[in-house]
């Protein structure tokens, strides 16, 4: 099994890290563009090996794509963090050109790969990925779902003061500040809907704080958040390559699900070996089917602006 991620920056570092710490792949290739950046971060990870007790080998790689050939997965998180300050949409012109670049050389060598979406802004990113790829759709996924849900049940724990082991809850629709959707209304603890728990103040402050996490974050530390990132990335490749068939809210290309076509938003699927397989319906009420709705036309709002680049 040999994993490929590109970028070796913060986010990709320690999805690179996580990767090889549950030993997901006999080889991960990390790529960056940054002479002996990738040399470098894969020589440090491959320096824990005896005190971790992992057997991958990690091999850094400066824009050597003929290295990555013949991986099953590649993620890819290239491209400008974001800056304080910095909305996703900002970052389209100059990501989308990385990101279509480093998606074509990869899958010239990778024609069977999976391929994971985690540059920002990701549903434009994702959507940029399936259109200018010509893979099928099930093996292109933008990962942000994954990550959003997880901040959601960071915050539903903190309210709680219980563990968030005991917490189900999901994020859909886009991944950004205004267009995700914290699904308050299916969260549950230990099976019972945290609306048990949590008046309803409570619950709209756990769902605006779910909302601006990633620029909360970027507030704190001055750049794009990497850990959460990093680990969510890691937990949908493990969900591939071990063919899991876990169910994640993850950004893929809709064609009449949850009412909408052309368009990469996030909807939680089952995640195996072939890449997304199958669309769970969360039969949405009228109210979250508007929030869906809203969150779509922002997200193609983002999108018209690669008909320009």
């Amino acid at each position: 099994m040999k994993i490929t991620v590109i970028g070796a920056g913060n986010v990709g570092a320690t999805c690179a890290e996580s990767i090889v710490r549950m030993e997901l792949a006999n080889e991960l290739v990390l790529l960056d563009i940054r002479e002996g950046f990738a040399e470098g971060k894969a020589m440090d990870m491959n320096q824990t090996a005896s005190l971790h007790g992992f057997h991958t080998k990690v091999r850094g790689v400066t824009n050597d794509y003929k290295a990555t050939a013949g991986s099953e997965v590649i993620v890819i998180t290239s491209g400008l963090p974001r800056k304080p300050g910095m909305t996703r949409e900002e970052l389209i012109g100059t990501n989308a050109g990385i990101v279509k670049s480093v998606v074509a050389q990869s899958l010239e060598v990778s024609p069977e790969a999976v391929v994971v979406i985690i540059s920002n802004p990701m549903d434009t990113m994702t959507y940029l990925a399936v259109k200018g790829s010509g893979l099928p759709k099930n093996r292109i996924i933008g990962m942000g779902g994954i990550l959003d849900s997880s901040r959601f049940k960071y915050y539903l724990s903190e309210a709680l003061n219980c563990p968030v082991s005991d917490l189900q809850a999901s994020v859909i629709g886009g991944h950004g500040d205004t267009t995700m959707i914290p699904l308050t209304r299916l969260a549950s603890y230990q099976s019972t809907p945290v609306s048990n728990y949590l008046s309803a103040e409570e619950l709209d402050q756990v769902k605006s704080s779910t909302m601006v996490g990633g620029a909360t974050l970027t507030g704190l530390i001055g750049t794009s958040a990497w850990y959460a990132p990093g680990a969510s990335g890691a937990a949908l490749v493990a969900s591939i390559v071990n063919d899991q068939k876990r169910i994640f809210p993850c950004c893929v290309y809709l064609d009449g699900e949850y009412g909408q076509h052309d368009i990469c938003l996030g909807v939680p699927v089952t995640i195996g070996k072939n890449g997304w397989e199958k669309i769970i319906d969360y039969n949405l009420n009228e109210s979250e089917n508007a929030a869906f709705e809203k969150s779509a036309n922002a997200v193609r709002a983002m999108n018209s602006v690669l008909a320009d680049l």
